[in-house]
């Protein structure tokens, strides 16, 4: 016979109550001095109130992967188009890194027209005409930079704070800082246009070290909008509610044994994946939009499109959803081909998301929704104001990476309207005014939020996180 078995069932009572008593003991004081601590987490997505009364309730960021040309549709350089074609000063090179360039490149001047729009007189080229009509809405930072000039770093670091995997995101930060305001729905949401996942990958939206109920849910908008959110042939409603009470009982079980907050964070998932099941579908269905609503945004129900995405993100936001984030792959303008060159390429792409971001920020702010959402967009990087260089000697026009200075916009959600902050200089090599660095950018989007970014944080291997790494400044002067 098992030695120690025998010795367990020879144990009475009173030994057991000898050998625990101290056990016992601590937990009745522990839950006498303190009941929460024995009580079971509350709800990681309830609603939470940031450090100070914020300026925005809500996001949705149009991240534009592979960055916009910035020269060719924000930050017109007259004296760049004077001297097109010109061998690019030797002063701006030096010392200098480029993706695809070598040698001397020659300058590019944009064959966009500009012209000033809004009270506030917003350069906007002739590339975007819809945003022609919302430039008072818009607040342009010019004078962004970072530290990298490649895709996913870049990327990563834009949206994470860090140019390697494993950081959690800006929406995952947000979701973790205020929950969510509808307990149905994830409180980040992810929709993916032009069928290519981001440069970064999953990372660019995902948890990192944060609990994976934090992560984005990736949405699609067209077929079911979250994978397996329908039930399977066989089993109703009714027979997956039982089998999730089942599925609960043994993570209870397991999650009182143990004490993992992982378990936790499961039961959570599976709660929430089952009240999905209801509101997603309801809320994915731009079917239900009016035509003038549908046709305002260029969107067509069942097509998987940007369009579809800008109005699906107003549609999230109207039901509660803190973050909502929009990739949209095919900015990348090296100019190999004519389909992503600067010139043709660019008037195609551009037409694309040009009359939905219109459309959207028009809708929310008929609604009254404009005030209290942040809406940025933008890229991870800037783009050469010359030639690729692998596109020298063709009559394709592109743009290689640059990181010393870019433009992004935002609208809504308490910045300045129709307000241009940064400049660069005369041919748009470096900022010469209010340089404004990624971890600056991340600092007050938080601000603008209700935090601040140095307090919002989360243990992991020893040490405090936050978004902004140990960087980062508040840009007061964009804030209304």
């Amino acid at each position: 016979m098992n030695p120690k078995l025998e010795q367990i069932q020879q144990a009475t009572r009173r030994h057991f109550i000898k050998h625990t008593f101290a056990g016992l003991g601590g937990m009745a004081l522990g839950s006498l001095m303190n009941p929460k601590a024995m009580a079971k987490p509350a709800d990681p997505l309830a609603a939470k109130a940031p450090h100070f009364p914020a300026k925005a309730k809500r996001v949705i960021y149009l991240h534009l992967t592979g960055s916009p040309p910035n020269l060719d549709l924000y930050d017109y350089k007259p004296e760049l188009v004077k001297r097109d074609g010109q061998d690019c000063p030797a002063e701006f090179l030096k010392g200098k890194k480029f993706a695809f360039t070598s040698g001397t490149p020659k300058l590019l001047g944009t064959r966009r027209n500009f012209q000033q729009y809004g009270k506030g007189g917003l350069w906007l080229s002739d590339a975007i005409p819809h945003l022609h009509e919302v430039a008072d809405e818009m607040c342009m930072i010019h004078s962004l930079n970072t530290d990298q000039f490649n895709h996913a770093p870049a990327e990563l670091f834009t949206l994470t704070g860090s140019p390697r995997p494993g950081r959690p995101s800006f929406g995952s930060w947000v979701s973790y800082g205020l929950g969510t305001d509808n307990a149905d729905l994830p409180g980040f949401i992810v929709l993916i246009s032009s069928g290519v996942q981001p440069n970064g990958g999953k990372n660019s939206f995902g948890n990192g070290f944060l609990p994976p109920v934090y992560q984005g849910v990736q949405c699609r908008s067209s077929g079911d909008p979250v994978l397996y959110v329908s039930d399977p042939k066989g089993i109703d409603r009714d027979l997956r509610r039982r089998s999730l009470d089942t599925i609960q009982e043994l993570n209870d079980l397991q999650a009182d044994e143990y004490g993992h907050p992982e378990t936790r964070t499961r039961i959570s998932q599976y709660e929430l994946a089952y009240r999905m099941q209801v509101s997603v579908p309801e809320t994915m269905d731009i079917s239900k939009e009016s035509p003038q609503m549908l046709e305002a945004y260029g969107a067509k129900p069942g097509a998987s499109s940007f369009a579809n995405n800008c109005l699906l993100a107003r549609r999230l936001v109207e039901k509660g959803v803190r973050f909502v984030q929009l990739f949209d792959w095919g900015w990348d303008f090296h100019g190999t081909n004519i389909a992503n060159g600067v010139g043709e390429g660019l008037l195609t792409k551009a037409a694309t998301v040009d009359k939905p971001i219109a459309a959207l920020i028009k809708d929310l702010r008929d609604r009254g929704m404009l005030d209290d959402t942040l809406i940025i967009c933008g890229g991870e990087f800037g783009r050469t104001p010359f030639r690729e260089g692998r596109t020298a000697a063709s009559k394709i026009l592109g743009r290689d990476h640059y990181p010393d200075c870019f433009s992004m916009w935002m609208a809504g959600g308490g910045v300045k309207g129709g307000y241009s902050y940064g400049a660069t200089d005369e041919l748009g090599f470096g900022v010469t005014e209010n340089k404004v660095h990624i971890h600056d950018f991340q600092a007050t989007l938080m601000h603008l939020l209700g935090f601040d970014h140095e307090r919002l944080t989360y243990r992991f291997q020893g040490r405090d996180f936050r978004l902004t790494d140990v960087h980062g400044k508040v840009v007061h002067d964009i804030i209304a």
